[in-house]
Formats: C-alpha cells, structure tokens, sequence
C-alpha cells in the first residue's frame, strides 16, 4: 500500500508563502494541512481561496481544528486536536466528513477509534524544534501503536528523510513533516527527497517556486 506524505504549516509564516509553496507542492504529496492556532476563520478561508487559485484539489486540503471551515469550504477533512470538539460529536454531526485525531498515546488512539476518526497523527517521534521541552516518543512506542489500532497511523515529529525507513518499519501509513518542508530552501526538493524515501516514484512535474 502507498505511504503517504503530509506536510503541515508551520504557524509562522504569511499565508501568501503558504499557499505558494502549496502550489508547487500539491502534486506530490497526499495532504497539506492549514494548522494556524492564532488564525481567524477568514484567515483560513483566504489561504484556503489562496492555495486552490494555485491549483491545489480542496480534497487535499485538511484543516487543523476549525470544523466549521473544514464543513463551509468543503476541503479534504479536519484534523482534531486535544482542544477540539470531541471527536464522536463531530462524527455524529458531520457523518461524511473525513475527521483525524492528533493522539499522543494508545489509550487516546483507541478512544478516538471508539468514537469515530478515520486516522490517526502520532508524535512527536524524534527531536523537534517545535516541542524543545518534551522528550520525543521514539519509533518503540510507534510501534505499540501501531499493534493496538485498526486505524491509520501518520507518524510526525523530527522526521528527517533519512529516518523514514526506520518509521515505515512500524507500519504506519505515512509520514507528517512540518518544517522539513515549509522552511526547507528547496520545498520541492524536500518532498521529492521524502517521497523517494517512502518509495514512491512519481513523473517530474515540477511547479517553480
């Protein structure tokens, strides 16, 4: 089965750089997710207006958090947080939509299995800027739970090109890749390194930065 790459925002960077790098990137991953804690709901749905006008399929689109966009724009799903709508009522108000769980450990994982997601994003795996303070989980407890659920498992965190073979090793679905890609020099090159990775060979058909 194909692994799948998502890339998400960073947080700090202006939504016309979102949706650029977006634009030359879409063809070769599976989701960008629009993951802006301090964004208003016009916000996303400028960069969301922003990111389609370059092309990008609204399916491939995933919005962190703010159902109400997710529903209203018709984009790809919403990906829920610790601090987001419970995932059973989202489920129970919004049967088609595609949800994600962000889950930090098997009891959450299953949890929210229980009550409804379609997959899960797991981490943080190994060392990350974004989570100084916090001890990275480690491939091990990947691992684990991958074993425990039925559903997919996108692994995120400190997840450089090299390591993906070790993280594929687990059996999760894919990977997630923040920085690695939105702050790379090469945004394009850093896709296409980590989709080499997860053996995915795609035709050249490189959008310019």
């Amino acid at each position: 089965m194909k692994k799948e790459l998502h890339v998400l925002s960073t947080g700090s960077q202006p939504i016309g750089t979102i949706a650029k790098i977006a634009g030359a990137i879409h063809a070769h991953i599976d989701f960008i997710h629009i993951r802006e804690k301090t964004w208003t709901a016009k916000d996303h749905v400028n960069a969301i207006e922003q990111m389609t006008a370059k092309g990008v399929p609204l399916e491939k689109i995933i919005v962190n958090d703010r159902v109400d966009v997710a529903v209203a724009m018709k984009t790809g799903g919403v990906q829920l947080a610790h601090h987001s709508l419970e995932v059973a009522r989202v489920r129970e108000s919004f049967p088609l939509l595609k949800i994600g769980c962000s889950v930090h450990s098997v009891e959450e994982a299953v949890k929210a299995q229980e009550a409804g997601a379609d997959y899960f994003i797991y981490g943080h795996i190994f060392d990350t800027a974004s989570k100084p303070d916090l001890k990275p989980r480690g491939v091990g407890q990947l691992d684990i739970l991958c074993r425990e659920v039925k559903l997919p498992v996108i692994a995120i965190g400190g997840i450089k090109p090299g390591d993906t073979a070790e993280v594929l090793e687990t059996g999760v679905a894919g990977i997630a890749v923040m920085s690695g890609v939105f702050r790379a020099e090469d945004p394009f090159g850093a896709v296409k390194m980590y989709r080499d990775k997860l053996g995915v060979k795609e035709e050249e058909n490189a959008t310019s930065l």
